[in-house]
C-alpha cells in the first residue's frame, strides 16, 4: 500500500535531519573551495534568510471567527476558474496549526518569516468595526514567532481583498478602497507594530492588477477597458502611499515599511548596442509563471 505524504509531512520528515546534512555538505564544499583558493561569494552583513507564505495560501478557516469573504474565496468558488474546483477553505489549516508550523520554520534554521495578514479577517466588510478574534490570531502568531527567535515580516495585502469592497465600490477601481486600505494598515500597525518591526504594504502590484483586473486570470476575474484598468493601477499605488503615512502615524518610531514588487530586469546576453537597447525597451506584463487554474495566489 502506497504512503502519501503532504507537504507538511515532508517538512516534518526531512526538516531537521536533511537540513543538518545539507549544512554539513555545504560547509565541507565551502571549506574545500577555500582550501583550493577559489573565490567564495558571500552575502553582505545584515542579509536576512527567511521563508514566506500568503494568507489565502495557507490559513484555511475561511469563514471562522468572524472572518469576511475575500475575492479569492468568491473566485475559487466560481466554476471553471480553479482546476478541480479546489479552494483555500482549509488549505494547510495554518489558522489552527500555526504553533506546529512555527516549529517547522524553526527546524529549517531560518530567522525571519514573511506572512500576510488577511484584510477581511481583520475587517470583514473592509471597513467598519474590526474583528478582534481575527486580530488575536495574528497577535498569537507573532508572539509564537518571537518566542522561537523568528523575526516577523508582515504583508498587509497579498491579494485577498474583502469581497464587500469589490461589491460596493468595484474594488481597486475606487479611491475609497485605497483609503480603506490605509485605515486598515494604520489599525494593524497600531495594534501589532510594537512586535512587528517590518511591514510590506502591497505584494506584487503588476500581478494582481494586470491579471486580476486586466486579463481575468486571477481574482476578481475582470477584464476592464484600458481607462478603467489605469484607475486600478493608480489606486493600488495610491493605497501604498496612504498606508505608509498611516503606519508612520500610528506605529512606533523606527517601524520599517515598503512594498514587495516583482519587477523584471532584462540583461543583454551580448554586450553590443543592439542588444543593450533591446534590453532597455519596456516590455509587457507576462502571464503568471504558475497557472491560476492550478494554483491560488502564491
Amino acid at each position: 500500500m502506497a504512503t502519501v505524504l503532504t507537504r507538511r509531512d515532508l517538512a516534518k520528515t526531512t526538516g531537521s535531519a536533511a537540513l543538518g546534512s545539507l549544512l554539513t555538505t555545504t560547509g565541507e564544499a565551502v571549506a574545500q573551495s577555500r582550501d583550493n583558493q577559489q573565490s567564495v561569494r558571500a552575502f553582505p552583513d545584515g542579509f536576512l534568510w527567511g521563508t514566506a507564505t500568503a494568507s489565502y495560501q495557507i490559513e484555511g478557516a475561511w469563514n471562522e471567527d468572524g472572518k469576511g469573504e475575500s475575492i479569492w474565496d468568491r473566485f475559487a468558488r466560481t466554476p471553471g476558474k480553479i482546476k478541480n474546483n479546489d479552494t483555500g477553505d482549509v488549505a494547510l489549516d495554518h489558522y489552527h496549526r500555526y504553533k506546529e508550523d512555527v516549529q517547522l520554520i524553526k527546524a529549517l534554521g531560518v530567522k525571519t518569516y514573511r506572512f500576510s495578514i488577511s484584510w477581511p479577517r481583520i475587517f470583514p466588510e473592509g471597513i467598519g468595526a474590526p474583528n478582534l478574534k481575527g486580530l488575536d490570531f495574528y497577535s498569537r502568531l507573532v508572539d509564537e514567532l518571537l518566542a522561537n527567535g523568528i523575526e516577523p515580516f508582515a504583508t498587509l495585502y497579498h491579494w485577498d481583498l474583502p469581497q464587500a469592497l469589490q461589491d460596493r465600490w468595484g474594488g481597486w477601481e475606487s479611491r475609497d478602497t485605497a483609503q480603506a486600505f490605509a485605515h486598515y494598515a494604520g489599525y494593524v500597525a497600531e495594534k501589532l507594530s510594537g512586535r512587528i518591526r517590518h511591514f510590506f504594504t502591497i505584494n506584487e502590484f503588476t500581478t494582481f492588477v494586470e491579471f486580476g483586473y486586466g486579463t481575468g486570470l486571477l481574482a476578481p476575474g475582470l477584464k476592464l477597458a484600458p481607462a478603467r484598468l489605469n484607475q486600478v493601477r493608480h489606486h493600488a499605488v495610491l493605497a501604498h502611499g496612504l498606508a505608509v503615512q498611516a503606519i508612520r502615524a500610528r506605529g512606533p518610531a523606527g517601524t520599517k515599511v515598503g512594498f514587495a514588487d516583482n519587477a523584471e530586469v532584462a540583461v543583454p546576453v551580448i554586450d553590443d548596442l543592439e542588444h543593450v537597447n533591446a534590453a532597455a525597451r519596456p516590455g509587457r506584463a507576462r502571464p503568471p509563471t504558475r497557472s491560476p487554474a492550478r494554483h491560488p495566489p502564491p
